[in-house]
C-alpha cells in the first residue's frame, strides 16, 4: 500500500480529479495548503512589487494498492504537468509516494489493503 501526496497549482484540481477518475481512482482528500518552493511569484501591492512569502496550493492524498501506484501518479502528472515541450514548468508540482503500514476502515474494522 502506498501514500499518494500530490502538492499542484489550484486551477489544477478539476484537470487532475477528471485525470484521476478515467484512471479509475475516485477516493482522494484534498486540501488547501501554502508553501514556497523554486516558484517566484511577483505581487503588486499599493505600487510596490513584492514576492510573496508563500504561494497557494493544492495537496491531494490518495491511498491506493501497490499495483495502482504507477497508474496514480501518470494520471496526476498527465494532468497537472505544463504542456510547454517536454517539459513542464516551474511550480508544476511534486508527488510524494510514501509506504503505508496500516489502513483501517473505522465502520466496518477492515485492515489492509482492503480498507482502501
Amino acid at each position: 500500500m502506498k501514500l499518494i501526496t500530490a502538492i499542484i497549482r489550484e486551477y489544477q484540481l478539476d484537470q487532475v480529479r477528471e485525470s484521476l477518475i478515467q484512471a479509475g481512482i475516485s477516493r482522494i482528500t484534498v486540501s488547501r495548503v501554502s508553501g514556497n518552493g523554486n516558484q517566484v511569484n511577483t505581487e503588486v501591492y499599493r505600487g510596490k512589487e513584492f514576492v510573496p512569502n508563500l504561494t497557494p496550493k493544492m495537496r491531494i492524498e490518495i491511498a491506493v494498492n501497490d499495483e495502482f501506484a504507477e497508474v496514480t501518479i501518470d494520471a496526476i502528472i498527465k494532468a497537472a504537468k505544463s504542456h510547454n515541450g517536454h517539459e513542464g514548468e516551474v511550480g508544476d508540482g511534486k508527488i510524494f509516494v510514501t509506504p503505508l503500514e496500516q489502513v483501517i476502515r473505522i465502520r466496518t474494522e477492515e485492515r489492509g489493503s482492503s480498507a482502501i
